[in-house]
């Protein structure tokens, strides 16, 4: 029994372990090649649009970039930004609602940039054609413009005429959050059918690694009803990922912001992932061929979201428009069953208190109301385990040469005092994922992002800031720099566990020994939010703990 009992001891522990170090080591699915295009002109023309170039000594400050072509000005409750009228590129956008950081004087956090700027990242979207003669729409072309502002009740249209007999019209409109849509019109005015195909890209610049331990940060998109999330170190210079889908989307995706097209849920769209340059990147689609006869009109629609992971906006778009899966921009990992519960229960409880931080604590509250009468059981059972530690301790000294009969007799007891040692560690295995799916909230909600506490604490979603080296003005090695809850957290724990039947193994004894301690300084570099609600179930626990061991009769 005691050997079953250090088995299970160590599978917890060991559980911690594998779920944070498997953020790192858990393998992205792999994708799928299809066969390339049939016409290799369409992915020649398809490329060409991504800006190449590498000198630095063409980059440009944003501001100076934006001045060097005529825009269109984008404005509505959620963005701000504008679209170079050549091209019809979207290349500039500010979120309004969200300030890069926690200073009074912040700008507003910055999406889309020119191409060249420092590090570009826009969207384009047009037709391709199979025949090299026909003159078509690309980057440089220079559109004619209905309308001075794109909001969300003014749309805009673009018009241009490729002296082929060929008119071009794209009319974009914006909703009132941050969801495009283009719908692109070709008045075929000649005497013959002419096949064209619809594209859309992203391209995008990246400097340094973007691994995360906890957030997915790279390509993502749900294609044939699967998620795929891809590192941009994955594609090495060159390399290209395909795949063929109807429905879905793809594009970058940050810690709370992302940028996609949306793709059509009737047509199979050609989809690719590539490096088209240092550090350049594209996301790009060719839909289906469209004919589009003598004399008439062909029309094609496009969606284009470029904003932040609002979970209830993207929930909202899933549901109005169709889009699959569109709330998986938003990297829930493993517990997505928990996960989102766990965040629209935190939501509904902001929005009755009023403060996120006193949320998650009534969340905490809550959820240890939820477990009482597993975590009763379990407390009796450890109160008497630690009421028979001397009897225990008694068949140690015992039967100290004879293993077997030390474990009979350990046995014997614990049937005897009606003790089932294991459910001692129910509420622990049943707190791992409640754990872990908390964590995950608080790390990608974007509703917790500078959710303000009490006192010190401004960001919830940041590490406590009040650390010893702010308090002592000493120089502290960074990984033993904790704030002032991480230790209150600590102290949490080492009351709990003392509370708790000693393990009879000496090395076991040791280990758990150092647990509070090694938890303390673990945790004292997660979002405060989450140490904060690990301090109120540990209290909590210990309450209940206390008043079970006085029923049962423990000192």
């Amino acid at each position: 029994m005691k050997e079953e009992m250090k088995g299970l001891y160590a599978a917890i522990v060991l559980s911690i372990v594998v779920i944070f170090v498997s953020n790192w080591l858990f393998p992205a699915t792999k994708s799928v090649s299809v066969p390339a295009q049939k016409n290799d002109a369409i992915v020649v023309k398809q490329e060409e649009n991504t800006v190449k170039s590498s000198d630095k000594t063409l980059e440009l400050s944003v501001q100076d970039a934006l001045k060097q072509d005529r825009r269109i000005k984008i404005q509505n409750d959620a963005l701000r930004g504008s679209i170079r009228i050549k091209g019809g590129r979207f290349d500039e956008l500010y979120l309004t609602k969200y300030k890069a950081s926690m200073d009074e004087n912040s700008p507003n956090v910055e999406l889309l940039t020119p191409a060249k700027s420092k590090t570009p990242y826009y969207a384009e979207f047009g037709w391709l054609g199979s025949d090299s003669s026909m003159k078509l729409p690309d980057g440089e072309t220079l559109w004619s413009v209905r309308g001075t502002e794109l909001t969300s009740k003014s749309p805009i249209v673009l018009e241009w005429n490729n002296g082929q007999g060929l008119k071009f019209v794209r009319k974009i409109s914006l909703d009132e959050n941050y969801m495009f849509n283009i719908e692109e019109v070709v008045e075929n005015n000649t005497s013959k059918n002419i096949t064209l195909y619809p594209y859309g890209l992203i391209s995008r610049k990246y400097e340094g690694e973007t691994s995360n331990s906890i957030v997915h940060e790279g390509i993502a998109g749900v294609i044939n009803s699967s998620l795929k999330e891809i590192k941009v170190s994955d594609l090495e210079k060159g390399d290209k990922k395909e795949y063929k889908t109807t429905g879905g989307w793809a594009g970058f995706s940050d810690r709370y912001w992302f940028s996609a097209f949306i793709l059509n849920n009737t047509q199979e769209s050609s989809l690719k992932f590539a490096n088209t340059g240092t550090q350049q990147y594209q996301v790009d689609f060719v839909g289906e061929p469209m004919t589009i006869a003598a004399n008439t009109v062909g029309t094609y629609n496009t969606r284009f979201y470029s904003g932040a992971k609002e979970i209830k906006l993207l929930d909202r778009y899933t549901k109005k428009l169709g889009i699959e899966k569109f709330d998986l921009a938003i990297d829930f990992g493993w517990y997505y069953f928990l996960t989102k519960p766990f965040f629209y229960i935190l939501d509904f409880l902001f929005n009755i208190i009023g403060n996120m931080g006193w949320a998650i604590l009534l969340f905490a509250a809550l959820l240890r109301l939820a477990m009482f009468p597993v975590a009763n059981k379990s407390y009796e059972s450890m109160s008497k385990m630690k009421k028979v530690q001397p009897k225990l301790q008694a068949l140690q000294e015992k039967y100290r040469d004879d293993k077997q009969k030390l474990q009979t007799e350990m046995f014997e007891l614990y049937r005897k005092e009606k003790i089932n040692p294991a459910s001692g560690c129910l509420p622990m295995l049943i707190q791992i994922p409640v754990f872990f799916s908390l964590y995950k909230v608080l790390n990608i909600a974007i509703e917790i992002r500078h959710a303000p506490f009490i006192g010190w604490i401004k960001d919830l979603s940041a590490p406590d800031p009040l650390t010893i080296s702010v308090i002592t003005h000493l120089p502290i090695p960074s990984f033993l720099d904790i704030g002032v809850w991480p230790i209150v957290m600590g102290l949490t724990m080492y009351i709990q566990q003392k509370l708790n039947p000693k393990p009879t193994n000496k090395d076991q004894a040791r280990m758990f020994a150092l647990m509070p301690l090694f938890f303390t300084f673990m945790l004292g570099h997660f979002a405060s939010g989450l140490v904060i609600y690990w301090t109120l179930s540990n209290i909590l626990s210990i309450i209940q703990q206390k008043v079970i061991m006085k029923r049962v009769g423990v000192d």
